[in-house]
């Protein structure tokens, strides 16, 4: 059986008609020839898209020349609300100078010091998951969001404030569509961005909590008391280069997209890796007895959890959260011998890279073993990219490839998950790719199965 993809669309459609499809689904509204084509060029009155799949190109904007081709302001209008001037949105020296801040937080000795809190993260979320069918995506949204508390402030989900950012998370993320009215009209500054009454609202709410979070620890941090987590870490880590460290503003809009990318993007990858293993039951079978070896809270034991991982890594593959990315061209470029004039929108897609008929062999399938191949290997290296690549990968992409495979781990050694006939997930990309309608399976304890 192959996995589920949305249906792409075969025929030309008017701007308008793009438009709303674009709104309600960035993935079915693309074109199947994406599926195999190096570059494609999209046109509106406004401004040109250029979307690139072939592997020299991507180099080239994502690791030879970063900087002539900085992230787009037409993407980023529709998240301002909620993550401001965060290290997801800024460019230049302004984005250099965070991640001088931040990136030793995520440094492998860090990774050993959050991962006891990560384990009882983990523990909570099997001792919530239950019986019976399931709605696995909020289970895994909540499961997230808790790691991300848990190692970021040391305070379990159930915390008051914790609590209220994750409730108030999921309102926002069914509001917030992938762009907004910014991404294709060249609104001038002082004009509204075109953002809900609903969503801006709800940015707010989740921002106070925030602020009210890292103001308290700003408290303990003055006063000697604070816990040595990865709040603690970035706030009190100085850029090498200038001596400053974030201020509390600067801190808030760090933490919202922590929590975005932290939490959003690891729900996703969560739930439909465990609709995979519900799709193939053997494969399930074989991560369960590898997770046999899960006894303590140590990060040595993520040594052991080889088929654990590869299945995590084939699902980022075949479901990237982030389904797109884009730049702008900062001058005039020449790109498989087409002008791409200064100010054209790159648009780089995992979801269709990772896909790409002319890069991987048997793309739409679902074959964890394919790390292991020469194809695997070269696409590897070449043709996938979950986390992006180059300078702006992601600050936590190492953090998040010992998350997903420990809480697949944990759930498939006390949990069996099947398919709910006629459930299948259609995919659907909102701010991450989710499902339609969500993941229903089946879960059986597995000393009752």
């Amino acid at each position: 059986m192959i996995p589920p993809k949305p249906k792409p669309r075969a025929d030309r459609v008017s701007l308008w008609r793009y438009m709303r499809l674009f709104r309600q689904d960035i993935l079915s509204a693309q074109p199947a020839r994406l599926y195999r084509a190096w570059m494609a060029e999209f046109r509106t009155p406004f401004f040109r898209s250029f979307m690139v799949n072939q592997p020299a190109l991507l180099d080239l904007v994502l690791k030879e020349r970063p900087d002539d081709f900085p992230k787009s302001d037409r993407i980023g209008e529709g998240l301002r609300p909620l993550l401001g001037e965060s290290v997801f949105l800024t460019n230049g020296e302004t984005w250099k100078r965070q991640r001088r801040i931040i990136n030793p937080a995520f440094e492998g000795g860090r990774l050993r010091d959050t991962f006891p809190a990560m384990w009882a993260a983990a523990e909570a979320a099997c001792d919530r998951m239950g019986a019976g069918e399931v709605e696995v995506e909020e289970q895994m949204s909540h499961a997230a969001a808790d790691v991300i508390f848990r190692t970021l402030f040391s305070i379990p989900i159930e915390h008051e404030v914790a609590s209220e950012v994750f409730t108030q998370f999921r309102d926002y993320q069914r509001t917030q569509p992938i762009l907004n009215l910014a991404a294709f009209l060249p609104l001038p500054r002082f004009l509204p961005r075109g953002h809900r009454r609903k969503t801006r609202a709800t940015a707010r709410a989740i921002r106070d909590l925030i602020t009210r979070l890292t103001a308290e620890r700003m408290a303990e941090i003055r006063a000697g008391t604070a816990p040595d987590d990865l709040a603690t870490k970035i706030m009190t880590t100085a850029d090498p280069l200038t001596g400053d460290r974030f201020t509390t503003s600067e801190m808030v809009d760090q933490v919202a997209i922590f929590f975005l990318a932290g939490h959003e993007t690891s729900a996703s990858a969560l739930a439909w890796t465990l609709y995979l293993m519900a799709l193939y039951p053997d494969w399930q079978e074989r991560v369960a007895e590898e997770a046999q070896a899960l006894n303590s809270p140590d990060i040595s034991i993520m040594s052991k959890l080889k088929l654990s991982r590869d299945v995590f890594r084939e699902a980022l593959r075949l479901y990237p959260p982030v389904p797109m990315m884009v730049r702008e061209a900062a001058r005039p470029e020449r790109f498989r011998d087409r002008d791409v004039p200064k100010g054209a929108q790159i648009v780089l897609s995992p979801w269709h890279l990772h896909r790409h008929e002319r890069l991987w062999d048997n793309p739409d399938g679902f074959d964890p073993t394919r790390w292991q191949t020469e194809n695997g290997k070269t696409c590897q290296r070449e043709a996938y990219m979950p986390f992006s690549t180059g300078p702006r990968v992601c600050t936590g992409a190492g953090f998040a490839m010992v998350e997903g495979p420990l809480l697949l781990s944990m759930l498939l050694k006390r949990y069996r998950f099947e398919r709910v006939e006629g459930k299948d997930p259609v995919p659907v990309a909102f701010l991450t790719v989710r499902a339609k309608d969500g993941i229903h399976l089946r879960v059986t304890p597995r000393q009752e199965a």
